[in-house]
């Protein structure tokens, strides 16, 4: 866990023990206006580039000023989304400001991600997928159709081919004004030709949409539900059973309701539990590195804010990314936060 260490030390700022202090360390600064945050939420396209490659993405304004029950907000996309998917993907083959998830090896080629809540616009899959063994977007069926077309119509900036699986059947959980997050259902196959639900499809390469319910849906099976092998061949004399774990969670402007902050915190921390804890002063050994969690979103409700920053301080260790690591974009002020999370 050496590495791990090593970036923590890196990151620049101290580990957050008081939730109410932090909060108003934020809230307290003039923030920029973003209205809600929409890239633009009128139009049926945005072209835009990250790290000199083009997207096209495709999204629904009809959608998302819809009456659709359980919110509609993850069918365009949101401001902070590009940034982070800019900062996220920025590896050591870059000659600007290397993201320290990489040079500290937290994040390699044979890393599997997931995120949840990831909207219909794929932009973190496509902008990392090609960096990585597996990338798993998460989110309600109903963004399946736009991120399938994102997916698509951008397959010319990534290596591998899309997939996904299968997941279940449930109704909406979702409260109030949300992007959509939350909903256990079919999960798609991203094989020409097939539609939501319409079976589990061939294996075609590492990026996976699938539905995930944060509240009714089993953590531990995510990997194996989408079909990634959980075997290893790492032996360390204890018959360990294989890796289930995850190397990244990524999470990106989920957190503006607070009905969602319970079930979010909860599934994060389930699924970082898939991986040991880390322990500060053990050597990198033999054993799997601890999962790290990625928060970012947008500064909107302070009061929604120290709520999630409450209920993750309960079962995550916390820190915010420094001014440093994040670069212009992101800096304290931007109106954006990440926020980096290690379970207790």
């Amino acid at each position: 866990m050496e590495h791990l260490t090593s970036f923590l030390a890196a990151l620049g700022e101290p580990e957050i023990e008081d939730a109410e202090e932090e909060s108003f360390l934020l809230f307290s600064q003039d923030i920029p206006s973003a209205n809600l945050g929409f890239v633009d939420s009128r139009a049926t396209t945005i072209d835009l580039t990250i790290h000199d490659q083009d997207y096209t993405i495709h999204q629904s304004p009809t959608l998302l000023s819809s009456s659709r029950a359980g919110g509609t907000t993850g069918a365009v996309l949101w401001k902070i989304t590009p940034l982070i998917a800019e900062w996220l993907s920025n590896t050591t083959s870059t000659t600007n400001n290397p993201n320290p998830l990489w040079t500290h090896t937290l994040l390699t080629p044979t890393s599997t991600i997931v995120e949840l809540g990831c909207g219909i616009s794929a932009l973190n899959a496509l902008a990392l997928a090609p960096k990585i063994a597996h990338y798993i977007a998460t989110d309600q069926d109903y963004v399946y159709r736009l991120f399938r077309q994102n997916l698509e119509a951008n397959a010319h900036t990534h290596t591998h081919t899309p997939q996904t699986r299968s997941g279940g059947s449930g109704r909406q959980r979702e409260k109030g004004h949300g992007k959509g997050h939350g909903k256990k259902g079919k999960g798609s196959t991203l094989q020409s030709g097939a539609g939501p639900g319409q079976g589990q499809g061939q294996r075609q390469g590492n990026i996976i949409f699938t539905s995930l319910d944060w509240e009714l849906d089993v953590a531990g099976s995510l990997k194996e539900g989408v079909g990634i092998s959980t075997s290893t061949s790492v032996s360390d004399g204890e018959g360990r059973e294989g890796d289930k774990g995850f190397d990244l969670i990524l999470s990106c402007d989920c957190i503006y309701n607070d009905a969602l902050v319970a079930p979010l915190v909860r599934t994060c921390a389930d699924l970082c539990r898939l991986r040991p804890v880390y322990k500060e002063g053990e050597g990198a050994g033999e054993g799997r590195k601890p999962t790290v969690c990625v928060i970012a979103q947008q500064q909107r409700s302070p009061e929604v804010f120290e709520a999630w920053l409450r209920e993750t301080m309960r079962v995550f260790r916390v820190w915010r990314v420094s001014d440093e690591m994040l670069g212009e974009k992101l800096r304290l002020g931007s109106g954006y936060l990440v926020h980096l999370l290690l379970l207790k």
